[in-house]
């Protein structure tokens, strides 16, 4: 590298702010944001570690992407993805924005994924804090992560038809956490 070259921004240097608690919807793009995320690379997002997996950490970029509400630029990302996390990241940003139907096909390329055991096990003690309604009451009871009745939850919550937005965000900021420390991990060469 020569010296006049910058490195560019580092994961790092962001400030991944973990208790945002986005929209179930699109939300508005945090433009704050946007030109330190154009900057990152998938080596920049592992650095220091070396990378050992890009396409896992092309994954976290569709997920920072999708964190800060720029769903366009996760979806371009997460579409050019041929794994499961690229499919999971893709689903969950068409159910953020309103294409429940395109958001299940996604997740059934996802298929069971690693993260599920600790969601569901999330998703159950968040249910039990929220009292949900009786749309989100499944989330207490299932003993396997149920994608699909997830999305349909927040269908629901779209269309008025039930009042268990707040424990779905709460859910939702879970799993984006969940999978974006998985694809971390393993664009690292940490996962197991």
């Amino acid at each position: 590298m020569c010296a006049a070259e910058s490195p560019g921004p580092r994961l790092a240097s962001f400030s991944l702010d973990r208790e945002r608690l986005n929209p179930l919807g699109p939300g508005v793009p945090d433009r704050s944001q946007e030109g330190l995320l154009a900057g990152l690379t998938p080596e920049a997002v592992v650095a220091p570690a070396p990378l050992v997996d890009r396409q896992m950490a092309s994954a976290c970029l569709a997920g920072l992407w999708l964190h800060y509400d720029f769903l366009d630029r996760s979806h371009e990302i997460s579409q050019s993805i041929e794994t499961a996390e690229g499919s999971y990241w893709h689903a969950i940003m068409h159910r953020r924005e309103g294409d429940f139907d395109n958001a299940k096909y996604w997740f059934r390329r996802v298929g069971a994924h690693p993260t599920f055991a600790a969601l569901v096990a999330d998703a159950a003690r968040l249910a039990c804090e929220e009292q949900p309604d009786p749309a989100g009451r499944f989330l207490r009871e299932q003993t396997a992560w149920d994608a699909y009745r997830f999305v349909d939850l927040c269908r629901a919550c779209a269309a008025g038809r039930s009042t268990s937005e707040r424990l779905c965000r709460l859910i939702q900021r879970r799993e984006w956490q969940l999978l974006f420390d998985y694809c971390l991990a393993h664009a690292r060469g940490e996962g197991g």
